[in-house]
């Protein structure tokens, strides 16, 4: 059974989210602010958090620059009353895996939480190559020994490459991968992202290999 956190301070909201949550077969714990969604975090991370941005004190954005300044790559999808663009770009460049806009409807919120879930593998476990090393248990990854920050997409498609070290892997296999099965998006998509990965991998962004035409190798 999955777990899920949803920090959310409204109470309506909290509750809708809940049942409609449990009656699907997740496992859910609901909090109005911060400080009791990092105390929980601390003692049991969750499969995905779902964050409200407008929070009193510290709101979604600073929680979500938080967990991934910590190299906590949990999924998290952001519930918010925005809906201008630029706040999702902001939202999405911050870490977040998807964003939902309020008023939401509550099936669509469980399929686009399935559409994160089913993407994580159940075979979890330590992969390395050089000096790159990625714990997906504990969904860290360090390069030299130091922490390296990714989002839950960059995090799976590093993933993707070290399970299949030396062999190219195809662009519609990472897509179908990482993105999932309704992916309706450009492919120049995958191109974008492996950019971004490579960069935040320093040195060990050079394994990525390019395949023209075909998909990417780590080797």
């Amino acid at each position: 059974m999955n777990l899920i956190y949803c920090v959310e301070d409204d109470a309506g909201i909290r509750e809708l989210i809940s049942y409609a949550l449990t009656s699907v077969g997740f496992s859910v714990e609901v909090f109005g602010e911060a400080e009791s969604f990092f105390s929980a975090v601390s003692e049991k991370k969750p499969d995905l958090a779902l964050l409200d941005i407008m929070l009193p004190g510290t709101d979604g954005m600073e929680i979500l620059k938080e967990i991934r300044k910590s190299g906590n790559a949990m999924p998290i999808i952001m519930l918010t009353a925005k809906s201008d663009r630029m706040d999702k770009v902001k939202g999405l460049d911050a870490g977040a895996d998807d964003y939902i806009t309020k008023p939401f409807d509550v099936l669509e919120l469980v399929s686009r939480i399935r559409a994160v879930l089913r993407r994580t593998p159940f075979n979890c476990k330590t992969e390395e190559y050089k000096e790159l090393s990625l714990n997906y248990d504990e969904r860290t990854v360090t390069v030299s020994g130091e922490a390296v920050v990714l989002t839950y997409k960059e995090f799976e498609m590093l993933y993707c490459l070290m399970t299949h070290k030396g062999t190219v892997v195809g662009r519609e296999k990472i897509l179908d991968k990482v993105w999932g099965t309704d992916f309706e998006g450009e492919s120049r998509t995958l191109d974008v992202h492996v950019r971004t990965l490579r960069k935040k991998l320093g040195i060990a962004g050079e394994y990525i290999e390019t395949i023209r035409n075909v998909g990417y190798k780590l080797g």
